[in-house]
């Protein structure tokens, strides 16, 4: 494992805990803790939280694969980079989108969740052709 996806990995690894924190805002606001949220507000919650906590996963998977790919130093720290902020750009997306009082449709920040798909379809593209091509 190289040093880069040591440094990526520690960094997911340490953000889980803002993951875990969106978790037990999210059972307060279904338990009824929290009130003044609306069936789209909660949608959007939980999609944020479910949308971070598969991604990382996925980016500390990915992170793996990385260092297989034989990419070169800065494709390299690129592919690491858009996977580690891609659940951090989704899951935003989906939080920031429904803030808001009474907000029953997506605001500005569902821009958040947009750029993160893109950033994380290029990793997956990037990688994807780097793990073919380093078969031989």
């Amino acid at each position: 494992m190289t040093n880069a996806t040591k440094l990526i990995a520690g960094i997911l690894l340490l953000a889980v805990t803002t993951i875990e924190y969106g978790g037990t805002f999210l059972l307060g606001i279904l338990s009824g803790k929290y009130t003044g949220f609306n069936e789209f507000q909660r949608s959007m919650f939980r999609a944020g939280h479910a949308h971070a906590g598969v991604l990382t996963i996925l980016a500390l998977v990915a992170l793996m694969f990385t260092d297989q790919a034989h990419l070169s130093e800065p494709i390299g720290w690129a592919v690491r980079i858009g996977f580690a902020a891609a659940p951090v750009l989704v899951g935003a997306g989906f939080f920031g989108a429904a803030i808001g009082n009474g907000r029953t449709e997506p605001g500005g920040l569902i821009a958040l969740l947009w750029i993160g798909v893109f950033v994380l379809g290029g990793s997956l593209l990037v990688l994807g052709i780097g793990l073919l091509r380093a078969r031989g």
